[in-house]
């Protein structure tokens, strides 16, 4: 053996000895229970980061079952990820001087398809190089045309059982990247503003958007507050226009905020749609969804909401109508992905009654038909499951699947269209405006996009003629679903579940389903595993995982999270070529303690460099004491024996130490504690054996004593396997060199027990 164990020497030409030999794909034995992982797909737009080195953990638990006898499948996949893809392709765009309007749905689709293909295929190579034993048979991506059938078909099955609707609701929208998000894709930040109180007339209001006061369609006050007892039902004067509105009375409003008095925006806050959807309101909207303002004074009218408030804030100024300001430290909702301010804005979209849906997955979660660990995030998903709002799958982007329902454009003339006519020209305007100066066929092929009512007429299945006045003048929905809609079918439709007709369901499906383990950073517990919680149990009427394992972000050695704007972001490729791919694996998993934050540091990765030369050093040192007792072969060397003659007590003791190692590997591994296990047999292996028994074994190997040679080999093979789950190439490697007629792979081998 070499001096020093130099990894890319060995990694690639091992992974290809386990791959072609085919030891990452299970057969299906009905006479043993599986174990079973479905990866958490990463995003196909961008090269993995150091978050998806923590796949590790998934990979320990997979080798580890694997050496246990079982049928292991580690099932791989890759997501379409619609925003988050769009918005990185047109970030590339934008480079180039070009956005998402310059092409044509179908164009646009295209190129943004052949850009993820490039970073999908980028991906497995870069899953391949850290070591990850999946089974690439079977690996999936969630455009394919069978996964996306699978798709199709339960928003069909929901829309049939009555838990799918088209309504106009108060959605998050962000005006920058064109599409409305859930509640959960909204982040909050603590931003420096100013509360404004304004005169009203008959009353004092105060708020934060005084550029949204002309859709003001009342004031509310709370019913216990007696300042205002009187003014119930008389009415304020909306100020620069000279509205009169209602004085209504709302246990919602907050008597110690502000004056006590609330402005009613329906169309433009999520409390105020609710409050005036109780006491029958309209709500109207003055800022569109390019983020522009109508429905305003002249002055005020095509301004962008910032330029809009300092201009209302000046005629304010101006009529004696601004009282005083007061500075103001409030949350405010971003887009996730732009950072843009969220505008909540009234819109037609597709939601999801959740609600009904979630009451099983709340029921399987306290009877523990799936288990968290860490057991602390079990209520904070029963809070959010018991508490869920509807969920709005609608997403108004090009990238992903299109909503599988079709309007009748004659039975809706109010429909508005835009789309892209045959010079190349954006149109938008009502159909019935259009349709005599351009045909059917040249809406159709140009469509980018349109806005349908509330009660249009449409099917889910595509027809050629419309069912009420066959009509042959069809569109399809122009929202794709919400990623999440898709990639919480995903244990489904990557095992072959078939919707429709569950009895043709695949072999696959039957013996892996429900999966083992989740696991997944707890920050998507809702996003994800809730709702692939909701879909395997409205679906199959059992949970899609037994146990969900809820890891934490990596940081970096200060703690602060990993961000390119940080420059605080380690490669995991890069240090992987440059220290091994274990040391990397291993310094993700060594002192970590569950679901805390796990720091990563070059110097920890290199001290993990070191001890993979130990472990190498150690089997050069064995195979050297092997060679000089001319031991050609494994078999020349006798099997290790508890009762073999000779044994002296630190003989014995290293026995004992390393059955206790066995039970400690194990059991971290069986109950999650990661950390535990890597600490276990790092300890073991480089204080109690290298620096302890094999430099008190030295004087006896000299001695040509052969029990110190059978007990050195024994126990330094042994600890190979107990190593292997977190150190898969190294030991592979070691254990290759090690002569025996019949060569054998140590992934396959099995795992050691405690007698």
């Amino acid at each position: 053996m070499e001096k020093v164990y130099e990894s890319q020497k060995f990694e690639e030409e091992i992974y290809q000895l386990w791959e072609k030999s085919h030891y990452f794909t299970p057969e299906i034995d009905n006479k043993k229970k599986p174990f079973t992982i479905i990866l958490p797909l990463p995003n196909a737009n961008d090269p993995m980061h150091m978050g998806h080195a923590l796949f590790t953990i998934e990979d320990i638990m997979v080798r580890y079952h694997r050496m246990l006898g079982e049928p292991t499948l580690w099932l791989p996949g890759a997501d379409h990820a619609g925003i988050e893809t769009q918005f990185v392709f047109e970030r590339e765009l934008a480079k180039q001087g070009k956005s998402r309007f310059d092409f044509d749905r179908e164009t646009l689709y295209q190129r943004i398809w052949d850009f993820a293909e490039k970073n999908r295929h980028l991906n497995k190579f870069q899953m391949k190089k850290l070591g990850f034993s999946l089974d690439w048979s079977r690996y999936h991506y969630s455009l394919e045309s069978e996964i996306v059938n699978q798709v199709l078909a339960t928003f069909k099955k929901l829309f049939n059982d009555g838990f799918v609707y088209r309504g106009e609701k108060m959605v998050n929208y962000c005006t920058r990247c064109g599409t409305a998000f859930s509640d959960l894709e909204v982040d909050h930040v603590e931003k420096e503003d100013f509360l404004y109180f304004l005169d009203y007339g008959s009353i004092q209001i105060a708020t934060t958007r005084p550029e949204t006061i002309f859709v003001d369609v009342a004031i509310a006050v709370n019913p216990e507050d007696n300042r205002f007892k009187d003014l119930v039902g008389k009415k304020a004067v909306i100020p620069i226009i000279n509205k009169e509105i209602p004085i209504i009375a709302d246990e919602a409003v907050e008597i110690d905020f502000g004056t006590g008095a609330l402005k009613i925006t329906p169309g433009h806050d999520m409390t105020d749609f609710e409050i005036g959807q109780r006491h029958g309101l309209s709500a109207i909207s003055c800022i569109t969804f390019d983020g522009k303002m109508i429905n305003c004074p002249e002055e005020i009218s095509g301004l962008y909401p910032k330029q809009a408030r300092e201009k209302t804030l000046e005629l304010l100024q101006k009529q004696g109508k601004l009282i005083k300001t007061q500075p103001l430290k409030h949350t405010v909702g971003i887009c996730y992905r732009c950072k843009n301010i969220i505008e909540p804005l009234l819109s037609p979209q597709w939601f999801v009654k959740i609600a009904p849906l979630a009451k099983p997955v709340i029921e399987a979660a306290k009877k523990g038909q799936t288990k968290f660990f860490p057991t602390r995030f079990k209520k904070l998903f029963l809070d959010w499951m018991e508490n869920i709002h509807d969920w709005n799958i609608s997403r108004q982007i090009v990238w992903g699947p299109r909503i599988p329902a079709w309007y009748c454009l004659d039975c809706n003339p109010e429909i508005k269209i835009n789309f892209l006519d045959k010079n190349g020209n954006l149109v938008s305007g009502l159909y019935r405006e259009l349709k005599d100066r351009h045909s059917f066929e040249e809406i159709k092929k140009g469509l980018q996009s349109l806005t349908a009512p509330v009660k249009a007429t449409f099917k889910i299945e595509e027809e050629i003629n419309c069912p009420h006045c066959q009509s042959s003048h069809l569109l399809q929905e122009t929202d794709t679903f919400d990623t999440w809609f898709l990639s919480g079918q995903w244990p489904l439709t990557t095992l072959g579940y078939n919707v429709e007709n569950p009895e043709k369901s695949s072999e696959d499906f039957k013996y892996f389903y429900p999966t083992s383990v989740m696991d997944t950073l707890w920050d998507i517990l809702f996003f994800w595993v809730g709702r692939m919680m909701i879909f395997g149990l409205y679906l199959t009427k059992e949970v899609p995982f037994k146990l969900v394992h809820l890891h934490s972000r990596v940081v970096d050695k200060k703690g602060q999270k990993m961000s390119k704007s940080k420059g605080n972001v380690i490669d995991p490729l890069v240090m992987s070529e440059k220290y091994g791919a274990d040391a990397l694996r291993m310094s993700l998993i060594y002192g970590i303690a569950p679901a805390n934050d796990i720091v990563v540091s070059e110097e920890k990765i290199i001290a993990m460099r070191n001890f993979a030369n130990k472990i190498w050093n150690i089997g050069r040192f064995i195979l050297g004491q092997m060679e000089e007792n001319g031991i050609a072969n494994f078999e020349d060397l006798p099997a290790y024996q508890d009762d073999l003659p000779g044994l002296q007590t630190e003989d014995k003791q290293i026995i004992k130490d390393f059955i206790e190692t066995i039970a400690k590997v194990t059991q971290g591994i069986e109950k999650y504690h990661f950390g535990l296990a890597s600490e276990a047999i790092y300890e073991f292996l480089w204080h109690r054996f290298a620096d302890q028994y094999i430099e008190h074994t030295k004087e006896r190997l000299k001695q040509k004593d052969q029990v110190a040679l059978i007990v050195l080999r024994h126990v330094y093979l042994k600890s190979l396997m107990l190593l292997h789950p977190f150190m898969p190439f190294i030991t592979e490697a070691i254990w290759q060199r090690f002569p025996r007629k019949e060569k054998t792979a140590l992934i396959v081998s099995p795992w050691p027990k405690v007698k």
